[in-house]
């Protein structure tokens, strides 16, 4: 791939830009991008293969320290806490299966299940590192491949259409995602909130500071 990317300009930039997708967008629009562009599997799927193997190796250790409190990176302590939130949701179905239930959770086209959130579950769950990585990065190569044939047949169908179908098909997948991800910050408010008033509802009298407490100085004058 790097050997490709030195011999051609055109394919170093598609590959920047089916990296830049991937990260921002994820893996879908980064297939799409690099089938728009007349590329073929082997290089969409080594891309993209590429770019989330690098973002689990990264993020993981990450996160470790970030739950040992070991290390605290306040730029990324939002990404951490959504992050750490959602792994939290899935908990508990993940756990019933074990391994499998996180080589699907991985694998399946859901809404914030994917390697970055899998890799957060499988530390959860008290998997060794070298476990949570493997069985993270199985079901995200399983599901490229399922992603890849997929998209390429639909891009394939799309150019048959209009020179223009594609670039559509990706505008349109774009919007999906960005929808998908107004309406996941949605959901999560009403659980901040509720997190909020339970932490304050069981605050004990004897737990506040003393400017929480009623302002009792004028008793004292009292004959």
């Amino acid at each position: 791939m790097g050997l490709t990317a030195f011999w051609s300009l055109q394919t170093s930039h598609m590959i920047g830009a089916m990296a830049f997708f991937n990260i921002v967008f994820g893996r879908v629009v980064s297939m799409s991008v690099g089938y728009a562009g007349g590329y073929g599997h082997l290089l969409v799927i080594a891309v993209n293969a590429w770019v989330e193997t690098v973002l689990v190796l990264l993020f993981y250790p990450l996160f470790v320290f970030s739950m040992r409190k070991l290390v605290e990176f306040q730029r990324l302590k939002r990404f951490l806490d959504r992050t750490r939130a959602a792994a939290v949701r899935h908990h508990d179905k993940v756990r019933r299966y074990g391994v499998l239930g996180l080589f699907v959770f991985v694998w399946f086209p859901f809404w914030m299940t994917g390697p970055v959130v899998g890799s957060a579950i499988g530390y959860l769950l008290g998997f060794s590192a070298r476990l949570t990585v493997s069985v993270v990065l199985a079901g995200t190569y399983v599901a490229m491949g399922a992603w890849a044939y997929l998209m390429h047949g639909l891009h394939s169908r799309a150019a048959l259409l209009a020179p223009w179908a594609p670039m559509l098909l990706i505008c349109l997948i774009i919007l999906f995602v960005l929808a998908g991800y107004w309406l996941s910050r949605r959901e999560q408010r009403p659980h901040q909130h509720d997190d909020t008033y339970v932490q304050n509802s069981t605050e004990k009298p004897h737990d506040r500071t003393p400017s929480q407490s009623p302002d009792n100085s004028g008793d004292d004058d009292r004959p």
